[in-house]
């Protein structure tokens, strides 16, 4: 999946980037949820997890809480908190995470591999699907 283009010429900021989870978001109805997006973090979203109670008692939460303020869109989740965030499989929590982390300090979603056979190297979209579409 590509990137979502919030911007109106090639040379603006991308400010979202669209996901597909490798396992899935399992709602209470059993419904599984794979695909979302991730907004640029800001600041203030890095600062004002720090403030919570939870964060001082757990340091680890303060990616719970900034993932549920920058990923803006899950499925068909009516918003995402905390507790969605929570919700996930760590392998999902993980992907997130990355994510998180290439968009908002490498500015992209891109990783160069190389195939372990024939020594190519190439550049895969981390944030895209599989094989065969989503």
């Amino acid at each position: 999946m590509a990137e979502v283009d919030r911007a109106t010429s090639a040379s603006a900021l991308h400010t979202e980037f669209a996901f597909a989870l490798p396992r899935g978001y399992v709602d209470e109805t059993g419904t599984v949820h794979r695909e979302g997006v991730m907004r640029l973090a800001t600041a203030r979203d890095e600062i004002l997890p720090q403030r919570d109670p939870r964060v001082r008692e757990n340091e680890a939460y303060l990616t719970v809480l900034l993932l549920s303020r920058v990923v803006t869109r899950l499925g068909t989740v009516p918003q995402v908190t905390s507790g969605t965030i929570e919700g996930l499989f760590a392998s999902d929590l993980a992907f997130l995470q990355d994510l998180y982390r290439r968009i908002n300090q490498e500015g992209h979603t891109q990783a160069a591999v190389t195939c372990p056979d024939c020594k190519h190297q190439f550049t895969v979209d981390m944030a895209g699907g599989r094989l065969g579409g989503l």
